[in-house]
């Protein structure tokens, strides 16, 4: 059973939200809380495995909620889908520096809101299907690539070639086929670069290859 919780300051928005996540045989909503500061509370004490989270909220908005929730060691395991009225959101890079493992428009159809959570408890970044791969190549150029990662010369060749396909937001499959190796190769070689570059997930991988200039905006 998947365990989340929701952050959000309309109660009407996590009302609908509980109700369509409930739906799921797989999915129980364990929480709710109405701005970050509350939602980072509730997370430390329920220890979710997925947290539904606002970006715009009053007092500690969802980004620095999603901050200091990714810092807490005993969260580790936690995984954050920020929750956005436009696929646009200026902060949406912003999220995905804070450590946010997913991305949703509050528009989503109910299947995919739920596939999403799966998605994203199962350890996959959610960079799409509302997010898409364009807004977050044109929120990436907004950052300059600090360059040199002595971590990046820790890594093998097809290991950067897998990270800058992870960093364009195809699935497992779709690198194994662009690769020509199995899907359980790739799955190896994620948790292998997980590893090497100290990242909670491969949102956090993401954003490693931009921040350290292995990828660039419009390389993919």
């Amino acid at each position: 059973m998947i365990h989340a919780i929701l952050v959000d300051d309309q109660h009407l928005v996590r009302a609908g939200l509980s109700a369509l996540l409930e739906r799921a045989e797989d999915i129980t909503v364990v929480g709710e809380a109405a701005d970050g500061a509350a939602g980072l509370a509730l997370t430390i004490e329920k220890r979710p495995d997925v947290v539904l989270m606002d970006i715009r909220m009053p007092g500690m908005d969802g980004i620095e909620a999603t901050r200091r929730i990714v810092a807490d060691e005993r969260l580790r395991e936690v995984r954050i889908i920020m929750l956005t009225t436009f696929d646009t959101d200026e902060h949406i890079f912003d999220a995905i520096r804070a450590g946010a493992a997913g991305f949703l428009v509050k528009s989503t159809e109910p299947e995919q809101l739920r596939a999403a959570v799966r998605t994203v408890a199962g350890g996959e970044a959610l960079l799409s299907p509302s997010v898409t791969r364009r807004v977050i190549l044109a929120f990436a150029d907004a950052y300059r690539p600090a360059g040199g990662d002595e971590r990046i010369e820790q890594l093998t060749e097809r290991e950067q070639q897998l990270l800058a396909e992870v960093a364009a937001g195809r699935s497992n499959d779709e690198i194994a086929v662009r690769l020509s190796i199995s899907p359980a190769t790739v799955r190896t070689y994620v948790s292998r670069l997980l590893t090497k570059v100290d990242a909670r997930d491969r949102a956090q991988l993401v954003h490693f290859a931009y921040e350290s200039g292995l990828v660039r905006p419009g390389d993919q």
